[in-house]
This record gives structure tokens, C-alpha cells and sequence, in this order.
């Protein structure tokens, strides 16, 4: 045996794939499943139902069955309402677009799950994620993307602690997501047509401005929508119903196509203009961690993604006081959010990055 390695099973075809390959390997696998919430992706639970019922555990024990390894789930709904579903809560409330998946990940995976991995005898941690670890040229343990560009996934494990790298098995980063269903298929798992979710794993129906109206009404007033200059062009419903860049929904008639630039909590203001006006020429970011070094001491060039799935821009990143960075790009990049990641490469190696404060 290679060694005890727990597999992070959602129920989905990846993780389902992982736990199989490295089986195959001949590593001692186990898989485990969080429960995280009692509502989410077409369902919702009472508190005291048995997790069994859950579609994401119900799945991953099929498999687990089906490749004869030992499955185990573990119940994170505190936590995770703590630290995930209560941040993307408050972020939006503060006029911030938050990215759930990069809270979670290193605080929830990467951070309870692992442990409670531990707990159970794992050596090795491994998820369904398109992203590679491999050794650097000094020797060190590093994050990079994945070969499959349309699904690197990278950008939302840049918050993971630099000292669990070497701990990490990413076996799909090699591999294209065609590539994942062909093995699926070939393998015969039970899982291997299952669609693929795209939302966010706990809001229910993908309807993040419901939950923000049930849970957090207070931060939905009524207010103006101004150009740039402060003039009245319509009415809002609430500014964090808002995100920057945004074109549609506005319910503004103007001689020329009109995108949301600013989110003003304090003056209750949607804050819109031309196209051109969307596009920023650097930013604050806060909040940081590093993956290439342990901290950053002067200025240095870099790629970097403003939000998942976006193209990098080159540009160089400055430290300043209080662990903040300053990224000045070379050609202005669209829709500059504050909420969202920076996330800074070196070629196809994550750097480092932050939470965009303005």
C-alpha cells in the first residue's frame, strides 16, 4: 500500500473518479461527505433529518460500495453556517460581492474535513478539484492550474495554508473534464452521467437575493440610482441586489448602455455610467496569503484574476502596510469587484492573493 488517503466525496462524477483512480494506485482509500446545510440545490431538510437522504451522500456511499471502500459523513452545518453562509451573507449586506467556494475551501476542506480526515488515519487528503501540487524546482511543494484551462479551478484553493500542500492529492488536474467522463464511464460508475452543478452548493433554487430577503432584510432599502455626477436616474430595491459591471435589470432608459460602477452602502446609491467607466486600473486588496513564499517583501510581476473564470492581466504587485497589496495592471481590467479575489500567477504557479477591497 502507497498509503491512507481520504477522498472528499460530493456524490459528483469528480471526487467519485478520484476515489477510484487512486484505489487503482494502491492507496488505502476511504471517502468522506460533508453535510453542510439543511437547504441548498433543490432540496431542503429538516434539522433532524438523517443525512442519508441528502442526494450528495446518498450518491457517494453508492460509489464507495460500488469501488469497496469505506465511507464515512461528517456534520459541518455549524461551521460552515458560521464561516461560509454567514460571510456570503454579510458581504453582500456590506455591498461586497462575496466568493463562497473560496471561504470554504480553506476552512471547511482544507481545514475541518482534512482534520477530521486526520482523525480517521488519512496520510493524504484528496479532492475533485482541476488544479495540480507539484514540487518546485527548489525543492518546495507548489499550487498550479489545471491542464483543462475551461475548468481550472486554481483561483478558489489560493487561501489554503502553504504547509498542507505536500499533504494534497489533486488527481484530475492532469486531466480534462471529457477526459474525467470517458474514465467514469469506462469504470462503470454509478455516478458517471450525473449533471454537474453549476450554483452555489446552499442557496436554495440559485436565488441569492431570496435568501438575502429572508435572512437579512434590513440591508434592502430602497434608494437612488445616480451617474457619476449624483443626478437621479431611477430607484433601486436594495444596493446589495447590485454587483459591478452589471448592465440588465436596471430599469433605466438612456441614450447609451448604462453599467453599475459603484455600490455606495453609506448613501444608499447604485452608482451607474458608461462602459468605459467600468474598467479599473489597479486595486486594494487585503486579507492575504501567500503559496510561492512565505511573505511578500517587494514589488514583483505578475498574472492576475480579478474573479473565477476571468482572463489574467498582467500587471505588478506592491506590498503595503497592514499585509495589503497594491496590483497596477498594465492594460485596465473590467469590473474590478470589491468582495472578490485577486489571484496572482507566476506562468501556470499561484503566487499568492486576496479579498479586492477597492
Amino acid at each position: 500500500m502507497k498509503g491512507k488517503v481520504a477522498v472528499a466525496m460530493s456524490g459528483g462524477v469528480d471526487s467519485s473518479l478520484v476515489a477510484t483512480i487512486l484505489k487503482e494506485e494502491g492507496y488505502e482509500v476511504f471517502g468522506i461527505t460533508m453535510r453542510l446545510s439543511d437547504e441548498g440545490r433543490g432540496f431542503c431538510l429538516s434539522p433532524e433529518t438523517d443525512a442519508s437522504k441528502l442526494s450528495s451522500v446518498s450518491d457517494a456511499k453508492k460509489v464507495s460500495e460500488q469501488i469497496g471502500i469505506r465511507h464515512y459523513v461528517a456534520d459541518f452545518r455549524d461551521i460552515f453556517k458560521a464561516k461560509v453562509i454567514d460571510y456570503f451573507l454579510d458581504e453582500y449586506s456590506a455591498g461586497r460581492t462575496p466568493n463562497p467556494c473560496v471561504a470554504c475551501n480553506p476552512q471547511i476542506k482544507f481545514g475541518a474535513l482534512m482534520e477530521r480526515a486526520k482523525q480517521l488515519g488519512a496520510e493524504y487528503f484528496a479532492t475533485g478539484h482541476y488544479a495540480r501540487v507539484k514540487k518546485t524546482a527548489h525543492g518546495e511543494y507548489g499550487l498550479y492550474m489545471g491542464v483543462d484551462k475551461h475548468k481550472d479551478q486554481s483561483y478558489a484553493l489560493y487561501r489554503i495554508r502553504r504547509d498542507i500542500l505536500k499533504y494534497i492529492k489533486l488527481p484530475l488536474g492532469e486531466k480534462t473534464k471529457a477526459e474525467t467522463r470517458q474514465l467514469a464511464e469506462e469504470y462503470g460508475l454509478v455516478v458517471a452521467k450525473k449533471a454537474e452543478s453549476q450554483e452555489v452548493c446552499f442557496v436554495p433554487d440559485d436565488d441569492y437575493k431570496a435568501m438575502l430577503r429572508r435572512y437579512r432584510p434590513y440591508c434592502l432599502k430602497p434608494g437612488d440610482i445616480v451617474d457619476m455626477s449624483g443626478k437621479v436616474l431611477g430607484r433601486h430595491e436594495g444596493v446589495p441586489l447590485y454587483t459591478i459591471g452589471q448592465r440588465k435589470g436596471l430599469g433605466i432608459a438612456y441614450e447609451k448602455p448604462l453599467y453599475v460602477v459603484k455600490l455606495d452602502m453609506e448613501k444608499n446609491q447604485v452608482v451607474v455610467s458608461g462602459n468605459d467607466d467600468v474598467y479599473r486600473e489597479g486595486l486594494i486588496a487585503e486579507k492575504t496569503n501567500w503559496l510561492a513564499f512565505d511573505e511578500l517583501t517587494s514589488p514583483i510581476r505578475v498574472n492576475a484574476r480579478i474573479r473565477y473564470g476571468a482572463r489574467e492581466g498582467m500587471g505588478t504587485v506592491t506590498p503595503l502596510s497592514d499585509g495589503k497589496i497594491k496590483v497596477t495592471f498594465d492594460k485596465p481590467q473590467r469590473a474590478v469587484t470589491p468582495g472578490q479575489s485577486v489571484v496572482l500567477y507566476d506562468g501556470e504557479q499561484v503566487v499568492g492573493g486576496g479579498i479586492i477591497v477597492e
